[in-house]
């Protein structure tokens, strides 16, 4: 995914560059601490929103001005409070090999031995896992087979599989998902009482 930025005057006030279709954009990690203060056009910037996550997405960052072309991660979106529009974008510069600390969501495929054939309930209890790796190797998720839970049996991060070169920050004994017993399970065990 490819953006074009253009240079913008610190000065420039925010919102008649809003009025003239263009959101107010920054750009860090460029040159060290600094920041650069970037434009681009709301109509872009609406399109991007579609197709990347904020922390997960490398993006192809061009600005002409500047001569400078390069990866940068989305970092943060600024929404107006109550009518639902962009306001503003924050990119973060990177080289593609540097290691970077990402969250990534987990998506959970199969269905539970203990949900099919017991009677239990897939309880998960986290959808999103903090990830370091190179930047050019960010997954878009993290699938999580969960086909093989039986009732009582849980998944935990240490359980997951990562690309390679990715390793997760965080405790490796979170519990990711559990099969709990459903209400016919119950049931079933009350009346054999």
């Amino acid at each position: 995914m490819t953006i074009e930025c253009k240079a913008r005057d610190p000065k420039a006030k925010a919102n008649a560059l809003r009025r003239q279709g263009l959101l107010p954009v920054v750009l860090y990690g460029h040159e060290g601490t600094a920041s650069v203060p970037l434009t681009i056009d709301r109509k872009a910037a609406e399109t991007l929103l579609r197709k990347a996550a904020i922390n997960n997405t490398m993006i192809d960052l061009t600005i002409p001005e500047m001569s400078w072309q390069g990866k940068a991660l989305l970092r943060e979106v600024q929404s107006h409070p109550w009518k639902n529009s962009v306001y503003h974008l924050s990119f973060y510069a990177v080289n593609a090999q540097d290691a970077v600390e990402v969250g990534v969501t987990l998506n959970f495929v199969g269905e539970p031995t203990g949900v099919k054939d017991g009677g239990g309930v897939l309880n998960t209890e986290v959808n999103e896992v903090t990830v370091k790796c190179k930047a050019v190797d960010i997954p878009e998720t993290i699938d999580v087979d969960v086909s093989g839970l039986a009732v009582g049996d849980s998944l935990t991060v240490a359980d997951l599989v990562l690309p390679a070169g990715a390793v997760v920050a965080g405790d490796p004994t979170q519990i990711i998902a559990t099969v709990l017993p459903g209400r016919r399970a119950e049931g079933e065990g009350a009346a054999a009482e």
